[in-house]
């Protein structure tokens, strides 16, 4: 058996660190999506729903936030009880389940997006100039990458329908 490669104390602190920063970004958005009435599930669903502009496979969807069947149907079934979106069989293939967001489900992520938007810029990007920006890009995909999670993120992926229709990322 291989002996395990314990942190220096540099990597110690940087992990430390890591987990602190993450916690506190995590606590300032579950926050600010209280606030709005929404969990951080939700709006992983409904910001993908909402940037597509139309309904979405629901093993799509899954695949896009990094969910697993189990999980993505549950959190479907809770926020379709609650009138936030809805889920119909596929016209073109019997197998398929499509999950189309609401009207009220529209309202809560175009509610949501600002505070979301300006929480995420207060305690992240106000912090890191355009050096810090690129690096720490260039490292969170890196990592990302290399655990496994290529194309994944927290609200799907790169802002191409944003981009498509001139808005920004983040935005609903």
């Amino acid at each position: 058996m291989t002996q395990p490669r314990w942190l220096n104390p540099e990597e110690q602190r940087l992990w430390l660190a890591f987990l602190r920063m993450r916690r506190a970004i995590d606590v300032a958005i579950d926050g600010q999506l209280a606030e709005a009435g929404l969990s951080p599930a939700d709006y992983d669903v409904l910001a993908p729903l909402s940037q597509s502009g139309e309904a979405l496979r629901v093993r799509d969807l899954a695949a896009q936030i990094g969910w697993d069947r189990s999980r993505i149907a549950h959190q479907l079934r809770r926020m379709e009880q609650r009138g936030l979106v809805v889920r119909s069989g596929s016209t073109t293939d019997r197998r398929g389940t499509l999950v189309h967001l609401t009207d009220l489900g529209r309202t809560a992520i175009t509610t949501a997006a600002p505070g979301h938007v300006e929480t995420v810029r207060r305690v992240l990007f106000d912090q890191l100039d355009q050096h810090d920006l690129t690096h720490l890009t260039t490292i969170a995909e890196r990592v990302a990458d290399a655990a496994g999670l290529t194309g994944v993120s927290r609200t799907g992926p790169a802002p191409r329908a944003a981009a498509h229709e001139g808005r920004q990322g983040l935005e609903p």
